[in-house]
């Protein structure tokens, strides 16, 4: 357990990315939650890491060392509150997705089978970063597992699907990435009149389904 500066502490699981990891940090973030009430401003989960913001006038850091190392003593992962499943559809083609033929090519393999091995699993959202809503997830098959691009681009659309390396993300905001953009989706990962200001968190498994370029416009995705 670090302290990170002079209302924040950051509580470490592990040393590298682990879907194992997700449930148990989820418990310790549901349960701390419940147990320090007050004395927690924010709870920031990430792939090995739980950071706390605390309220210094109420709690000092070696107390709060001692609460948290209790209460993790009796953690229940198997209590823990399960994640979301949450669909994102998804039309895959080249021109919303310009690295889609790229990353077929560089695999050997067809595009239809890039969009087949992308969707056919779920994925584990690790994290929130980056930008507001650009939800870390993962593991993509290895066989799709690609580097970033050597030259990130200036500007990536909003709901841009991409991948790189052993992880899979939505572009939140039109912004500069580095990413291998696969396809595009209408729904907003970044929403201010959602409660969480986005529809999926940390803890929670996402799916991509693909769909027609028709069902797309349909939703008000855009083609720009």
């Amino acid at each position: 357990m670090d302290n990170v500066g002079p209302d924040a502490l950051i509580i470490r699981f592990g040393q590298q990315i682990d879907a194992a990891l997700v449930p148990v940090i989820r418990a310790a973030a549901d349960r701390l939650s419940r147990e320090l009430g007050d004395q927690l401003r924010d709870l920031v989960p990430s792939y090995t890491t739980l950071m706390l913001v605390y309220d210094p006038l109420s709690s000092d850091f070696a107390h709060l060392v001692q609460q948290i190392n209790t209460l993790l003593s009796r953690l229940d992962v198997s209590q823990a509150e399960t994640g979301r499943l949450v669909e994102i559809p998804v039309y895959y083609a080249p021109e919303v997705g310009p690295d889609l033929e790229r990353v077929a090519r560089l695999h050997g393999i067809s595009t239809e089978e890039v969009i087949r091995l992308h969707a056919a699993r779920d994925y584990q959202v690790f994290a929130i970063g980056f930008a507001p809503g650009f939800a870390y997830m993962g593991e993509v098959d290895p066989a799709l597992r690609t580097p970033r691009l050597e030259t990130p681009r200036t500007r990536v659309p909003v709901g841009s699907v991409a991948l790189a390396d052993q992880q899979t993300a939505v572009y939140p905001l039109a912004s500069p990435g580095g990413w291998n953009l696969l396809g595009r989706t209408a729904v907003k990962m970044f929403d201010p009149a959602l409660d969480g200001l986005c529809p999926v968190e940390a803890g929670d498994r996402v799916r991509f389904v693909p769909i027609s370029r028709r069902e797309f416009l349909a939703a008000g995705g855009e083609l720009s």
